[in-house]
C-alpha cells in the first residue's frame, strides 16, 4: 500500500460552454470571491500537500496558462499539456498528461470544481494498492439541483460499482477528486477506442474489476462551477483561500 502524493493532473482544456457571462475567455479565469476559479484549484492543491500541477490545455490555452503562471502559489511546480482535441470529452485530457507520470501516483482534479483542501487530504492519505483508483465521495448533499448536476455512485462496501449522471439507486456524488497511477490510463484508452471519452468511462472500466474505492469526504465543501448560478452557489460557500 502507498498513500505519498507530490503530483496533481487538473483538468482545464474545455470551454464551459454552459458557462455563459458574455465573455469569450475560459471559465477558468472567472473570480469566484475575486480568486479565479483556476487560482483556487491551485491554491487548494498546494494547501493539500502537492508540489507539482499538470495542467492541461484547450480552448483560450494562452489565457489560462499565463493565469497559472502568474497566480500559483509558492512552492507548486507547473508542468503544461496541450490538448488538440478540447472539444471532445475530459478523458482526453487526462490522457495527454500520461508521459510526465510514468512511475509515480497522482490526483486528478477539475480545474472548475472548487473543493476544500482537507477534502484531497483525506483521499491522498488513504492507503491504495496498485492499479487502484480512490475517488472522493460525498454522501451528506442532498440539494436537488446539485445532485440532479452530479455524477453519482453506487458502491458495495468501498467499491465503487457503477459510476455516471443517470445511476439510481445510488450512494453517494462524485467529488471529482481522484487518486490513481498508470492503470486509470490504460482504462480511458480503452474507452476511447469504444467511443467513450469521458473520465468516467475509464473509470466505470476499473469499477467493473473492482479496482476503484469511494473515500467518504465527510463534510468538507466543494463546488462544480458549470453555470452561472453554479458560481453564485460557489461564493456562497467558498471562504477566502490565502495565497500561500
Amino acid at each position: 500500500m502507498t498513500h505519498l502524493l507530490d503530483d496533481a493532473i487538473i483538468l482545464a482544456a474545455g470551454n464551459g460552454d454552459r458557462f455563459r457571462n458574455g465573455s469569450t475567455h475560459s471559465k477558468l479565469v472567472a473570480p469566484v470571491a475575486d480568486v479565479p476559479l483556476l487560482i483556487r484549484t491551485l491554491r487548494s492543491a498546494r494547501q493539500a500537500g502537492l508540489t507539482h500541477a499538470h495542467i492541461v490545455l484547450g480552448y483560450d490555452a494562452d489565457a489560462v496558462r499565463a493565469l497559472a503562471i502568474s497566480g500559483a502559489p509558492a512552492g507548486l511546480t507547473l508542468h503544461f499539456h496541450m490538448n488538440d482535441a478540447w472539444h471532445e470529452e475530459n478523458g482526453r485530457s487526462v490522457l495527454q498528461a500520461r508521459a510526465g507520470l510514468r512511475d509515480r501516483a497522482f490526483a486528478i482534479l477539475m480545474g472548475d470544481h472548487i473543493f476544500e483542501p482537507e477534502a484531497l487530504q483525506s483521499i491522498a492519505g488513504t492507503p491504495r494498492a496498485p492499479g487502484e483508483t480512490l475517488i472522493g465521495i460525498d454522501r451528506h448533499t442532498t440539494t436537488r439541483e446539485i445532485v440532479v448536476e452530479a455524477t453519482k455512485v453506487r458502491m458495495e462496501g468501498d467499491r465503487i460499482v457503477a459510476i455516471g449522471k443517470s445511476i439510481d439507486p445510488f450512494h453517494g456524488l462524485d467529488t471529482g477528486l481522484f487518486v490513481s497511477d498508470q492503470s486509470v490510463f490504460q482504462a480511458i484508452s480503452d474507452s476511447c477506442a469504444d467511443g467513450d471519452t469521458t473520465l468516467s468511462g475509464g473509470i466505470a472500466r476499473l469499477a467493473a474489476r473492482r479496482a476503484v474505492r469511494g473515500v467518504d469526504i465527510g463534510f468538507a465543501k466543494w463546488c462544480d462551477v458549470d453555470t452561472l448560478a453554479d458560481l453564485a452557489l460557489a461564493e456562497e460557500l467558498t471562504d477566502p483561500v490565502p495565497a500561500t
